[in-house]
């Protein structure tokens, strides 16, 4: 046999297994797109609704933003309260300090030659300041050392957190609530001061050299029960 009849009969197989194979078809998909008709009626009533929110709509929006802020408020009054606490606390620590380095430089306390009391209940706490921030109107601070520096108030009219620059309340140093800050210090240099609450704050009798005080949010208080009525918001240097 010889390579032609070979190659001839090879390609009649191929052949056969070819036509013995199915066709192939072609799957058709017939999309039908359905149009909708004009309807003007339906767009008359489109266009006729309101763009905006209706009356009703708008007092429930109103009402719901009122009950929220009614909510939150007394949170934030709070916070805003305990953030003034802190900043007192820290106002009187630096007062304490102040009164305390003018003794070291000056080997006694100015001004007093008694126990004294400068801020509510006493003498103005603007004649203790002066010395300590080195004012023109310091008498008893030759070497105009700036012991404090408290800023000035930023309403001159409503003093806060700050010492005061209008006629009537010119340095004295006023708390954040807007009462001027107390002070008292042991005039008899015996290491000694009176305690101005009867309880809750320490003994009767405060072993300390100077002590300081706030009368809190309510502006009121300063001596009594520490832990009752108006004094239980007061902020002291002692505890």
């Amino acid at each position: 046999m010889d390579v032609t009849t070979v190659a001839a009969g090879r390609v009649a197989s191929i052949v056969r297994l070819r036509l013995t194979q199915p066709p192939l078809h072609l799957n058709e998909t017939i999309v039908q797109t359905s149009l909708t008709g004009h309807n003007p009626s339906a767009m008359q009533r489109n266009s006729r609704r309101p763009a905006g929110f209706t009356l009703i709509e708008l007092l429930v929006v109103i009402a719901i933003i009122a009950i929220l802020i009614g909510l939150l408020f007394p949170a934030f009054q709070a916070v805003q309260n305990q953030a003034r606490r802190t900043q007192a606390k820290n106002d009187l620590t630096q007062i304490v300090t102040a009164v305390n380095a003018y003794y070291t430089e000056y080997g006694k306390y100015p001004l007093v030659a008694a126990d004294t009391i400068y801020g509510p209940g006493g003498n103005s706490n603007a004649l203790l300041f002066n010395e300590l921030r080195a004012t023109a109107a310091a008498t008893q601070n030759p070497r105009k050392i700036v012991f404090i520096n408290p800023p000035d108030v930023k309403d001159p009219a409503n003093p806060r957190s700050g010492i005061g620059t209008a006629a009537a309340t010119i340095g004295q140093y006023f708390d954040p609530w807007g009462t001027a800050y107390a002070i008292e210090i042991d005039g008899g240099y015996d290491n000694a001061i009176a305690n101005p609450y009867s309880s809750n704050a320490g003994s009767t009798t405060l072993q300390i050299g100077v002590i300081a005080w706030s009368l809190g949010k309510d502006q009121a208080g300063g001596s009594g029960n520490k832990k009752a009525g108006t004094a239980d918001d007061d902020v002291i240097s002692w505890q």
